[in-house]
């Protein structure tokens, strides 16, 4: 079973996200938003794919602060976590935001929040992950 890696710093979002992720996706999910975590479950290979929130409150990473697109950025640029699909997501959804943050981030896909159409999110999230 794949597993997605949700990277959220609103509790109420990340408990959203990994029920319909198992429900409706029938996916496996973790969730933090610990930096050090995030790179630790990607470097362990226990991440099929990752939901990255763009605007993390609370996320440093030796030391610095750190967004979401910092950390995809640091993720895609290591060749041992760069095949690992990102999609990030976001509440920033004014026009150009879209292509501005893929292409800042290196990131593979992106969703805004709210999410409304679920399966939409569920096959958005499938179409990018890695076959078996």
């Amino acid at each position: 079973m794949k597993t997605v890696l949700i990277v959220e710093d609103d509790p109420i979002n990340a408990r959203v996200f990994s029920k319909i992720l198992i429900k409706l996706g029938r996916l496996q999910v973790k969730h933090t938003e610990n930096v050090a975590e995030v790179m630790q479950l990607a470097n362990s290979g226990q991440a099929d794919l990752i939901l990255m929130d763009v605007s993390l409150a609370h996320s440093v990473y030796q030391g610095r602060a750190v967004d979401g697109i910092k950390i995809a950025q640091m993720l895609k640029s290591d060749p041992k976590t760069a095949p690992i699909p990102i999609i990030l997501v976001t509440a920033h959804a004014m026009e150009g935001d879209r292509e501005n943050f893929l292409k800042q981030s290196g990131a593979n896909g992106y969703i805004s929040k709210p999410v409304i159409d679920h399966q939409q999110f569920v096959d958005q999230i499938k179409a990018l992950l890695p076959e078996e």
